[in-house]
């Protein structure tokens, strides 16, 4: 176990920010050691998905659990399909090298999400998601501890809660749970998904036919579209993307279409529909501005990025410059994908 204090914060923003104290665990055994926790508590992955405004007054928690077994037989037959293994994930586990052991596996589901940042608990915190496909629709079961009372709990996927970006552990949860493990049900049937975010141009532009795509070849492809479209934090500090994709009443995107025809969108119901935000930020202008230090990634709107040396609240700024904009010309308010944390608590 590794206990420090005043621990500089790992983010991929290069925003710097301290811990009051930090506590990384290899071992269920080692996170019971240290529970309960009095005070402000955050667990964190690689700090891939969250902005800190100032330095955390608080308990930083880090797993280093990355073990992973196939707990197929030790379920119950009635909660496994009849092509499913499930693999139960240690939480510290870099989120895209389980993808890869899965397609090594010849198990499948997650190869929409290669090259995401972050770990295996964040996933299942944030219910990560890329072109169509959302984590929580292989998440069976996640595990931990609350820090609070050092109780461990149990949820299935439906207990979690899950939502666009959204569960029980950015909600009631929140700060209050450490996450150890994490169960996934992985087909072992590949059904590519390739409907969404112009991944069967790329099929076709590659020369592939999409009859006969592998998961590798498909995982290749994904990570050759985010390399291209999103700057590397090792370069250029950033979050990913800042902000969720608005859905909208179906009656409002009509009046949108009906001054701009041209508006993309993805239908969610019959009474909703999901408009890219990076869509909207590009018709305010926003792409490629820059505020202070501040700026709106070049290629990807949707990604704020540190251009050297900017602090939390530049980025704050240029955030909320852009909602204004969006909400002004659209009557849509964009809602933050990435975690702003204060000094105690994150914020909505």
């Amino acid at each position: 176990m590794i206990r420090a204090k005043e621990y500089n914060i790992p983010n991929t923003f290069g925003i710097p920010a301290c811990a009051r104290h930090y506590v990384e665990y290899a071992s269920e055994v080692e996170l019971q050691a240290c529970l309960p926790l009095k005070g402000p508590v955050l667990h964190i992955g690689r700090g891939s998905n969250l902005l800190f405004d100032g330095d955390y007054e608080g308990t930083i928690l880090h797993s280093a659990i990355t073990d992973i077994t196939d707990i197929t037989d030790m379920t119950e037959t009635s909660e496994t399909a009849a092509d499913e293994t499930w693999l139960h994930v240690g939480s510290g586990m870099v989120f895209d090298d389980l993808v890869a052991y899965c397609i090594g596996k010849g198990l499948y589901g997650l190869e929409n999400l290669s090259a995401i940042p972050g770990e295996v608990g964040a996933s299942a915190v944030q219910n990560i998601g890329a072109y169509g496909v959302e984590a929580c629709q292989c998440i069976r079961r996640v595990e931990g501890y609350m820090t609070e009372t050092g109780i461990p709990f149990a949820l299935d996927g439906e207990a979690c809660h899950y939502g666009y970006r959204q569960s029980i552990f950015k909600d009631s949860l929140c700060g209050r749970v450490a996450i150890t493990y994490v169960t996934f049900g992985l087909s072992r049937r590949f059904v590519p998904q390739t409907e969404y975010g112009g991944i069967r141009q790329a099929i076709e532009a590659s020369g592939l036919d999409i009859h006969t795509l592998t998961a590798e070849a498909l995982r290749d492809i994904i990570i050759d579209i985010r390399r291209q479209k999103l700057p590397d934090p090792a370069v250029q500090g950033n979050a990913g993307s800042f902000f969720m994709n608005p859905i909208v009443a179906r009656s409002h995107y009509e009046d949108i279409r009906r001054k701009w025809p041209e508006v993309p969108h993805y239908d969610v119901d019959g009474g909703h529909v999901k408009i890219p935000a990076a869509w909207l930020i590009e018709q305010c202008g926003w792409k490629g501005r820059t505020m202070g230090r501040a700026a709106v990634h070049e290629r990807q709107p949707l990604v704020l990025v540190n251009t050297g040396g900017a602090t939390a609240r530049e980025v704050l700024d240029l955030c909320k410059a852009v909602q204004k904009s969006v909400q002004e010309r659209f009557g849509i308010r964009l809602q933050t994908e990435v975690n702003i944390i204060t000094s105690t608590l994150p914020q909505p």
